[in-house]
Order: C-alpha cells, then sequence, then structure tokens
C-alpha cells in the first residue's frame, strides 16, 4: 500500500483502487465506529463522497476502507491557480452551502457536541468564560442542517471530468449552518486571515447571512479547537475564546 498521508493517530493508504484509513492500536474504537457511521449516513443524503466499503482489522489495527477517487484538492488548485481564486472560492461555498441543504437526522446534535467540549476546556479556560460559552450556545437557534465539521478546499476532490467528491466526515453533525461556517472560517484563519476574510464575506453574500450571526459562533468553534492541544496554537485561539462579542 502506498502512503497518502501520515496524521496523529492515524495513516492512510492507497491501495489500488481504495483508500484504507489505519488507526493506532490505542485510538478509541467507538470513535472508528462512529466515523464509519457517520460517513454511511452521509452517503444516503445522495452527497457526492467516497463509498465505504468495509471496516477491518489490519495487522491488528482497525481501519476504514473505501473507495479512491482519483484527482486534485480544491486547495491544490487555489494553491495552482491563485489568480483566480475567487473562482475556487466561489465554488467550494456553493459546495458547503449544498451540504448545509441536506438533513441527516441520525446524526449527533452540533450543540451537544460543542457543550462536551467546552467542558472538556477545564485547565485551559477558567470558570467564569466556560459559564459565558455554554450560555451563548445554549441561546443559539436550533437547526437541523448536516455539517461537515471540517470543511475545507483540502477535504475537497475534483476529478479529470470536473466532478468533486466531500471527504472526512469524522466530524459531522446536524445543527446550525452557521456554526459549521464559523468553523471553516477558523480553518482558514489559522493559516491565513486575509484568506479566512475574503472567505466570510463571500459565503455571507452568497448565503444572505448576517456576518455578525457567524461571528458569534467564533468564540464556540475556538473552544472545540482549543481542546486539541495542537501546538502553536493555543495563545491565538485564546485570543479569540475570550473575547464576549465580536465586531
Amino acid at each position: 500500500m502506498e502512503i497518502i498521508t501520515e496524521r496523529k493517530e492515524k495513516v492512510i493508504y492507497r491501495d489500488g483502487d481504495k483508500v484504507v484509513k489505519m488507526f493506532s492500536k490505542k485510538y478509541p474504537k467507538s470513535d472508528i465506529l462512529n466515523e464509519a457511521l457517520n460517513q454511511s449516513r452521509v452517503e444516503e443524503t445522495g452527497l457526492p463522497i467516497p463509498q465505504l466499503t468495509s471496516v477491518n482489522i489490519i495487522d491488528g489495527k482497525w481501519a476504514i476502507v473505501m473507495d479512491y477517487v482519483e484527482g486534485k484538492t480544491l486547495q491544490q488548485l487555489m494553491d495552482e491557480d491563485s489568480e483566480n481564486i475567487d473562482k475556487y472560492m466561489d465554488r467550494f461555498i456553493d459546495i458547503q452551502m449544498l451540504i448545509h441543504s441536506k438533513k441527516c437526522p441520525l446524526l449527533s446534535k452540533i450543540k451537544d457536541k460543542m457543550n462536551r467540549k467546552i467542558t472538556a476546556t477545564n485547565g485551559l479556560i477558567d470558570a467564569t468564560i466556560r459559564y459565558e460559552l455554554h450560555t451563548r450556545l445554549d441561546g443559539m437557534p436550533k437547526h437541523n442542517k448536516l455539517c461537515h465539521g471540517d470543511f475545507n478546499p483540502s477535504n475537497i476532490i475534483i476529478d479529470e471530468n470536473d466532478n468533486f467528491y466531500i471527504l472526512d466526515w469524522s466530524h459531522a453533525t446536524q445543527g446550525n449552518a452557521s456554526a459549521d461556517a464559523a468553523r471553516t472560517y477558523l480553518c482558514f484563519a489559522l493559516k491565513d486571515k486575509a484568506m479566512a476574510d475574503r472567505y466570510l464575506n463571500m459565503y455571507c453574500k452568497k448565503s444572505d447571512t448576517a456576518k455578525q450571526y457567524i461571528q458569534q459562533w467564533l468564540p464556540i468553534v475556538a473552544a472545540s479547537q482549543l481542546v486539541k492541544r495542537i501546538p502553536g496554537e493555543e495563545d491565538f485561539l485564546l485570543s479569540w475564546v475570550d473575547v464576549v462579542d465580536w465586531q
């Protein structure tokens, strides 16, 4: 098998016309099975995603096997043709809005997940701020739209016929689309603030969403990212979490 990419606690391989996502032995089995279940549930919406084919144990490690899609990521295309960045961003947002148009009622609710994440920041964020985050989250409108949870250009494959496929449904939930957009803004902002602002402006215009509405979610999604304890991100995320009102 050929290694496609290596991540913390997992390695993704290509094996002919299949992709094998193999997890470390200490990775929670429940998380692996939940990821496979998420993927199978999203398949039922009809969205173009790689088809799940099996969940196996390979060399003593759990693995999820799905179809391989030949092509380039949207991020690669954006990097190679930066003069046309708005064209790619426009398509990126169209795909995200297509995701948000779907319902997947058996997925976990985004508010439940965010509440668990905020609670898990004990030791990173003081009790007063955690209380404010829980209170803000509780007051946000409840929706039931499909949310990707890690929607960024690296998770879209464009094939030779210009068809797109959406990858990595491990964080999928149902809930408020603006929370998902805030998460995407964060993904961009961790690398390029100007690109994040470009995304937010275009998303709000295309979806007819008030920018302030998405900004209300930013401290919440920053807290949820903080629990991952990724080196180099903590100060940046804490500066967002500590902001009560975004302007």
